[in-house]
């Protein structure tokens, strides 16, 4: 990074802090269907703003998936009901979003006057914040609020250092993905020094699922395609395997990486029927493809390895279409 990027990148930082330590009451808020750095960044921000004495709310349209019940705060994160929009509020801190419809039903808690921080390390991110803290060399989300509050001076407890290293982990696929920088290894070490217990996080987030995550896994495997010359491979999850297998729509996290872990496969793909209609699209590349550009085009976003999307139509139609897509960006 260019000594230039590197000052516009303190300025922005410097530039978050004070419209923080400005405000007196906030909303924080993430993406639809909150994954590990959605929710991490979420309570992170809740934590830097409960020490400064800060009021402030966490909402999401989803709430709060299960396996995350052990972070600092995860009580105090809620699931959007329409009777909180009776409450709004000129100050939102909005992490992990990619763009400002991710936002959902949420920003009709916003005010008249809101003045919007966005914090996010997605390269399509379409910079919707009054202030836009976007880092795409970021691994994650959780990396950036850490350097946040190291640049605040504020002393990081084994909280705080639970939810960065929580963020970082999924991310960076337990730090295998190519986004595992030095920086992220550097900051996870600070954090397990810090008190978050490596280990333990490992278990419950990379190793653990639930008997529905197994069962939807066993149809996921039986429903595995590849396209012809074997560089794109998929399957697929409808609603009612949801029902058939006790499962929900969390336990379907994962089950993209195994048809890009076949060898010879560029780019595999995720298909999820969705309950409310549509369907949710999750890209996964090895190596030449850039899915967050076909992601994008879909109206998603995403990175270059790891995009989606979601898309109207038909299950069957929505695969056609996509798929075509992916070849014809493989070309």
């Amino acid at each position: 990074m260019s000594r230039a990027a590197l000052l516009d990148d303190q300025d922005r930082l410097a530039e978050a802090i004070r419209f923080i330590e400005e405000g007196d009451r906030f909303l924080v808020v993430s993406h639809l269907h909150p994954d590990g750095d959605a929710v991490s960044s979420t309570l992170a921000v809740g934590w830097i703003l409960h020490k400064l004495g800060k009021d402030f709310l966490m909402v999401n349209e989803d709430g709060l998936p299960a396996k995350f019940g052990y972070l600092w705060g995860s009580g105090q994160f809620i699931r959007f009901s329409p009777d909180l929009s009776a409450s709004t509020f000129n100050r939102v801190i909005a992490v992990d979003c990619a763009d400002f419809a991710r936002i959902g039903e949420v920003r009709s808690c916003f005010g008249p006057d809101t003045a919007l921080l966005n914090i996010d390390h997605h390269p399509t991110n379409d910079h919707f914040g009054r202030i836009n803290v976007v880092f795409a060399d970021a691994a994650a989300t959780v990396e950036i609020v850490h350097d946040m509050a190291e640049r605040m001076r504020i002393e990081i407890d084994a909280d705080f250092a639970t939810c960065i290293y929580t963020g970082l982990l999924t991310d960076t696929g337990g730090f295998r993905y190519s986004n595992t920088t030095p920086k992220v290894l550097r900051t996870a070490a600070q954090m397990l020094e810090a008190g978050a217990e490596g280990s333990r996080l490992a278990g419950l987030l990379l190793e653990r699922t639930t008997f529905g995550q197994t069962m939807l896994l066993r149809l996921a495997l039986n429903r595995m395609e590849r396209s012809r010359n074997g560089k794109i491979a998929w399957t697929y999850v409808t609603v009612q395997d949801l029902a058939d297998t006790n499962a929900t729509l969390e336990d379907t996290e994962g089950l993209v990486n195994y048809p890009r872990n076949i060898e010879g496969v560029e780019v595999g793909i995720l298909f999820k029927e969705m309950p409310d209609g549509g369907v949710k699209v999750s890209l996964r590349s090895n190596e030449s493809a850039d899915v967050s550009v076909i992601a994008k085009s879909m109206g998603g976003g995403g990175h270059a390895k790891a995009a989606g999307c979601t898309m109207s139509g038909s299950l069957k139609d929505c695969m056609e279409r996509m798929i075509r897509e992916v070849e014809a960006a493989l070309e």
